[in-house]
């Protein structure tokens, strides 16, 4: 099937990368394999990280089909694009065919992007993992890559307001050497590797980010332990559970 819709949407991104003057730093695009099947997992601190996760393998000529909730897949301008795209909608509640329909679209030889934190980092570090990035990579057999992004929260991150038109912001895009899933006898001691790698790759991109916070109104983009405002683990944590609980009785 011809790709009507994802090509004009990457044209419209890049776009916006030059009228804001965006500096992104892209490093480890080569490991992103030009043919056959992989997954790419992410870590998450933007709402906007499935395009700079995609851009990560702009330079292979890859179109990464992401799994994402299937609200989003609902809306009446963001559904229509999703489809065309070919992303993948993820169910919560009945997550086995969203995952089998991961697996078809890495046998048939797609990239398939996915986020295993499953909800924006409010601390800005790397969350517990969810295993089924590991697990279809094991059972379709195909590399897994982490990638790490820094600097997307910047432009548009989970309570606080979108910033869309920030210009000259440095945005950073890691891709870590692939996992071979070979080489681990299962999906958590997978994820166990892949969650070590992608707080390195995060770390890194940390430290070695070229912009620092103004002053302390906007050190809220920063980790704690970088002395930013951002939530500890501990608080993003209790954060999430407000969150739920909040839904769970609304």
């Amino acid at each position: 099937m011809p790709e009507l819709v994802y090509p004009p949407v990457i044209t419209a991104a890049k776009t916006m990368f030059r009228a804001l003057d965006l500096r992104l730093d892209v490093q480890g695009s080569d490991h992103v394999p030009r043919t056959g099947g992989a997954v790419l997992a992410s870590n998450h601190v933007s709402y906007l990280d499935f395009i700079f996760c995609g851009y990560g393998a702009h330079e292979s000529r890859r179109l990464v089909r992401f799994m994402a909730k299937d609200s989003v897949f609902r809306h009446r301008i963001s559904g229509p694009l999703m489809r065309g795209m070919k992303h993948i909608p993820v169910n919560r509640a009945a997550g086995a065919g969203s995952y089998a329909a991961a697996v078809g679209a890495l046998r048939r030889g797609e990239v398939v992007g996915v986020f295993p934190e499953a909800t924006i980092s409010r601390s800005l570090t790397v969350k517990d993992l969810k295993n089924g990035a590991a697990r279809m990579a094991q059972e379709a057999g195909v590399p897994l890559l982490p990638v790490a992004l820094w600097g997307t929260q910047r432009l548009w991150t989970k309570g606080r307001p979108r910033t869309l038109t920030r210009r000259h912001t440095p945005i950073t895009i890691l891709v870590g050497e692939p996992m071979d899933p070979a080489a681990y006898p299962d999906g958590n001691a997978m994820t166990a590797d892949l969650r070590t790698r992608l707080s390195a790759l995060v770390d890194r991109a940390q430290r070695e980010y070229p912009d620092q916070p103004a002053g302390p109104d906007d050190a809220w983009w920063q980790p704690a332990h970088l002395g930013g405002s951002a939530p500890t683990p501990e608080q993003a944590a209790e954060l999430d559970r407000s969150d739920r609980r909040s839904r769970s009785t609304s």
